[in-house]
């Protein structure tokens, strides 16, 4: 068996790790404080039930309603991703 090897990692790789685990920490703060974040916490949940409707639209053989369902759920995406400013 041979002897294992270690990489130590440098002072900048140890301090560039930081400083992205602070940046993703800052971020899920900020993302806690939008006043729509009770609404994005409940997007994948009508996202979810939104497919499954569609699926089941499909399988009727009604792809009209399957296509207006998946286009409003891109639209409702697209929204959710725009950070709504305070009037």
């Amino acid at each position: 068996m041979s002897k294992r090897t270690y990489n130590r990692r440098s002072d900048e790789e140890i301090i560039g790790d930081l400083q992205n685990k602070i940046r993703k920490i800052e971020n899920r703060i900020e993302s806690k404080k939008r006043p729509d974040s009770a609404v994005l916490k409940e997007l994948p949940k009508i996202k979810r039930n939104m497919a499954r409707f569609s699926q089941l639209c499909m399988d009727n053989d009604r792809s009209d309603i399957s296509n207006t369902v998946q286009g409003f759920l891109a639209t409702l995406e697209a929204q959710a991703r725009q950070e709504t400013r305070p009037v």
